[in-house]
């Protein structure tokens, strides 16, 4: 399968070592966090899926060391409601941001665990679909190649100013399906 990352960002996934992995999908998932946890906190009985996202994608950031329970983790992400099969798929806006949030940090656990660039490629690939789904649905809107240029950053294995890149860029996100949900409930 072609993914959406870039060559330069691939290579270096896939010779950087495993620190350099386990930083990019750390800031992929937390650029991610935002539409999940923005649109699922409140819904009545997703409370402790939100604390279970939010612990993780916390705790990904600790790239010293893979998480002793990232491939458990993983495991309990697949329960959720967004990755499982339904008959008619996905077709309103929190389905489909919170469904590309749970796979990116799905595939950031698995990569965290494991190290495996092809994990690590899968959630940057991930987050690059939904970002162009974003741009897709709001006019004028850039989301996808600044997810590439984060990506980059990422990819570098230099975690200066990369957390608040990531927390700035996920707020971000989060606006774009909010201003949908509001201009199509009025």
């Amino acid at each position: 399968m072609k993914t959406l990352v870039a060559e330069d960002v691939v290579e270096e996934l896939q010779t950087g070592g495993d620190g350099v992995v386990r930083l990019y999908v750390a800031a992929c998932a937390e650029r991610m966090a935002p539409l999940f946890i923005g649109l699922r906190t409140g819904e009545a009985g997703r409370e402790a899926d939100v604390d279970l996202y939010v612990a993780a994608v916390g705790d990904l950031w600790k790239t010293d060391r893979p998480l002793s329970d990232a491939a458990e983790r993983a495991r309990l992400l697949e329960g959720f409601p967004e990755l499982e099969p339904a008959e008619d798929g996905i077709t309103d806006i929190v389905g489909t941001y919170t469904f590309f949030a749970c796979l990116v940090l799905r595939y950031a656990l698995l990569a965290n665990g494991s190290g495996n660039a092809d994990h690590a490629v899968s959630c940057g690939h991930a987050a690059l679909t939904a970002m162009g789904m974003l741009d897709q649905n709001i006019a004028g809107a850039a989301f996808q190649a600044d997810e590439q240029r984060l990506q980059t950053l990422s990819a570098s294995g230099n975690a200066a100013g990369l957390w608040d890149a990531s927390m700035a860029a996920g707020r971000e996100r989060l606006r774009a399906p909010l201003s949908r949900i509001a201009k199509e409930t009025r």
